[in-house]
């Protein structure tokens, strides 16, 4: 009968996983959907940008202007998308949490499309820049014509925005997690060097092979980390005082009942 129950037990969990990820879909595809209208006025504001000043974008073939609205679209649907998925995460592992817990972990879930769009900014603005600006000098100096299609060129733009703006959710997965009690502080200190080498590896490989530029993403990205490590701490000594008072409760209810 145990073995019943366990089976039932997880058949029921993967019913609800199943559940949870057809609705995340669900999201993704109206949102990318929703995209297509907005793909011209993002290309649009994309090629008009000053990055985007001096180079003529060409077509080498027929599905590249419409792959380009739909990467446009998809990355507008991740963001639209991206805050729900961390939401229903939140769903399928809530019943297996505390309600002080529950409450913890929700209000992180607003956060993630701000901290999203605040990378987003960064990157387009700060690294991406940069980036192309540092190709295109070593290109002139070469002796190379710069002829771009237009696939190549916002290929090269997404490569660059959209891994630096999901590092940005790093200080929210990590308090989030640690209100799952999944990390805390002492383990994240522990991947300090670990965790050191990671970033730095990926400031290097998105920025120019330049020291400047990679310093300039890097500090930011070890900045982050260490904002996620002291956030974590914070979430990590409440979960603790909450505990110890839970436990003087439940020793005090003992002793009244043992009195009584």
């Amino acid at each position: 009968m145990t073995q019943q129950n366990e089976e039932m037990t997880i058949t029921e969990h993967l019913s609800e996983l199943r559940k949870r990820l057809i609705y995340v879909l669900s999201v993704f595809v109206l949102g990318l959907v929703a995209g297509f209208f907005v793909a011209d006025p993002v290309y649009r504001y994309l090629t008009k940008a000053e990055s985007a000043q001096g180079f003529v974008l060409h077509a080498f073939s027929f599905w590249d202007g419409i792959g380009i609205y739909m990467k446009i679209a998809g990355l507008f649907s991740l963001i639209i998308t991206l805050p729900f998925t961390v939401f229903q995460i939140w769903k399928f592992v809530s019943p297996g949490l505390r309600p002080r817990e529950r409450k913890a972990t929700l209000k992180y879930v607003p956060y993630v499309f701000l901290l999203f769009l605040v990378g987003l900014a960064f990157a387009y603005y700060v690294v991406f820049p940069m980036a192309l600006a540092f190709t295109t000098t070593i290109t002139e100096k070469m002796g190379l014509v710069e002829t771009y299609g237009m696939k190549q060129y916002f290929s090269f733009l997404f490569g660059i925005v959209l891994p630096v703006s999901l590092l940005f959710e790093l200080p929210l997965l990590i308090m989030f997690l640690t209100g799952l009690r999944i990390l805390n502080p002492i383990r994240l200190r522990k991947m300090r060097r670990v965790a050191y080498f990671v970033l730095i590896f990926i400031a290097v490989v998105v920025t120019p092979p330049d020291f400047i530029s990679d310093l300039l993403v890097m500090i930011p990205l070890l900045l982050l980390y260490e904002i996620s490590v002291f956030l974590s701490a914070i979430v990590y000594r409440k979960q603790l005082a909450a505990d110890e008072a839970a436990e003087a409760r439940y020793v005090r209810a003992e002793n009244e009942q043992s009195a009584g």
